[in-house]
């Protein structure tokens, strides 16, 4: 019997849900667990973040072509649809869903891990590293992460957002080769891929449209003000509320510009670390 789990990501969605497969991964590695990317490229580099086995998919139906029934999965993707996710329920010993939905519901057949939802079943917790708890000196006034996809290459498109800012850039992972020479000649300061980690902590005031990278950030010690892409889920905004995290909406400049000149005195709640909670309920679930 053989534990998987599998996260959607990709050059149009990022790696916001891979970034927290790896950390759950990693803080179960008494556990042999085969980690399934719908990307292979990502696949191809996820032991650099600490995952020993790693496999890319074309599309999350073939999961049952590398999977046996009877198997054991953490889900993370908004992919499959009601029918397929009942399959899956069915076809696994133990189905684990991750979500970020506030509407959302536990069905018969699975546990969850959610920020909004608690009760039977149910892990109410955000994913974060533990890592990221442990604060260093902020070297670094002002970041900016677009994110870790721009297929549409909107980061250029809204470069008005950033005039007179002059923060240090965070390259994405799926960027196109020109894209990045280009970025890299318009900044003065940037972070490879590679660089993400010691950016979060190392940054006083995070701008970003990841999700992943602001409660890191948050968790840090950072400043993180919250870009939402329109490409990208409204899901967290409740969360971020709730932390009392500043969220941008249309790339508004004035509204950036006024969060920023209070940001000093701007209080933001404080994070729950979580690692321990969410690795002994998937322990006891498996």
């Amino acid at each position: 019997m053989q534990t998987y789990y599998y996260v959607h990501t990709g050059h149009r969605i990022g790696l916001d849900r891979f970034r927290r497969a790896c950390t759950i991964i990693r803080s179960l590695a008494d556990l042999e667990i085969t980690l399934l990317c719908s990307d292979f490229r990502i696949a191809q580099v996820a032991h650099q973040f600490g995952v020993k086995n790693s496999l890319g998919l074309d599309v999350v139906r073939n999961i049952p072509q590398i999977a046996h029934h009877g198997d054991k999965i953490i889900f993370d993707s908004d992919e499959a649809n009601p029918i397929m996710l009942d399959d899956m329920r069915k076809f696994f010993s133990t189905f684990i869903r991750v979500s970020d939905d506030i509407n959302d519901t536990r069905e018969d057949g699975e546990f969850l891990i959610s920020p909004y939802l608690s009760g039977e079943k149910i892990c109410n917790a955000y994913v974060v590293d533990d890592k990221f708890f442990e604060q260093e000196k902020k070297t670094i006034k002002l970041s900016y992460f677009f994110g870790d996809d721009d297929y549409s290459k909107d980061l250029e498109t809204h470069f008005s957002l950033l005039d007179g800012l002059n923060p240090t850039l965070q390259l994405g992972f799926y960027y196109f080769l020109d894209y990045e020479d280009m970025l890299k000649g318009k900044f003065s300061n940037t972070y490879e891929f590679e660089e993400y980690e010691t950016m979060i902590k190392q940054t006083e005031i995070l701008i970003t449209a990841s999700p992943q990278a602001v409660l890191e950030s948050l968790a840090s010690g950072g400043k993180p003000i919250y870009l939402q892409r329109d490409d990208y889920t409204t899901n967290f905004q409740e969360l971020f509320k709730n932390l009392n995290v500043p969220i941008i909406k249309n790339y508004n400049k004035n509204n950036l510009c006024k969060i920023l000149k209070t940001i000093d005195t701007h209080n933001y709640s404080e994070m729950k670390q979580n690692g321990n909670t969410i690795r002994n309920f998937i322990k006891d679930a498996l």
